[in-house]
C-alpha cells in the first residue's frame, strides 16, 4: 500500500473495533505501591575541591581574612579542637619524624596555593603523619611582611586532616617553616 500519495489508507476490517474488543480481557499487574526508578548517583567529587571552593567563596564574600599581618619573627601555632596541648608541644620539639617536605620559596600566592593543594592531596592518599612546609620568612617581601607565611596559616586549617601545626625549631627553618601533623 502506498501512503505517499497524500490519501488516507483504506480502513481495514479491524478499524471499527474498540481496543478492548481487539485485546480481550486484561488483568492488572499486582504491585506494592508505586514503581521507583533508581536515580543515577552523581560522580564523586574530591573532598578537598569542595573545601577549597567553599573557602574561596567565603573569602570573596568576607573581603578576605581579617587576621593581623604576621611579621618575619612571629611564631605560629594551630591545633584543632580535641588535639591536646601535649601533642602540640611534641610537634614543636620535633618528636614526630618529618616524612615529607614542601618548599614554597619564590612562589607567588597563587602558585603556592596550587602547590600546597597538590601536596596535601598526595599526602592524604598516603600514610604520612608529619610534614614540614617551608614558607619563608618574607624578608624580601618589603614592608607588607611575609605573604606566604600568612597564607599558609590561613590555608592549612581548611583541611580537616590537619590536626596541628607549629613554627619549626630554629635549626629546621625556624619562623620560615612549619611542622604539620596530619590525621591518619
Amino acid at each position: 500500500m502506498n501512503h505517499s500519495s497524500g490519501k488516507k489508507p483504506d480502513p481495514g476490517p479491524d478499524d471499527g473495533l474498540s481496543f478492548r474488543e481487539l485485546v480481550g480481557p486484561v488483568t492488572p499487574l499486582k504491585t506494592r505501591g508505586r514503581a521507583h526508578l533508581k536515580k543515577r548517583q552523581p560522580p564523586p567529587r574530591p573532598l578537598f575541591l569542595e573545601a577549597d571552593e567553599r573557602a574561596v567563596l567565603d573569602e570573596s564574600i568576607s573581603g578576605g581574612p581579617s587576621q593581623p599581618p604576621l611579621s618575619a619573627s612571629d611564631e605560629i601555632s594551630f591545633r584543632r579542637k580535641g588535639v591536646s596541648v601535649s601533642i602540640l608541644r611534641n610537634l614543636r620539639s620535633g618528636k614526630y619524624a618529618i616524612q615529607e617536605e614542601l618548599d614554597l620559596h619564590g612562589m607567588n600566592a597563587t602558585q603556592a596555593r596550587t602547590a600546597l593543594r597538590q601536596f596535601m592531596n598526595e599526602l592524604l592518599m598516603s600514610d604520612t603523619r608529619c610534614v614540614r612546609i617551608i614558607h619563608g620568612k618574607g624578608l624580601r617581601s618589603g614592608p607588607r611582611g611575609p605573604v606566604l607565611k600568612g597564607k599558609v596559616v590561613e590555608w592549612l586549617p581548611q583541611w580537616d586532616q590537619v590536626l596541628a601545626f607549629v613554627t619549626a625549631p630554629e635549626n629546621n627553618g625556624g619562623t620560615g617553616a612549619v611542622y604539620v601533623l596530619l590525621a591518619r
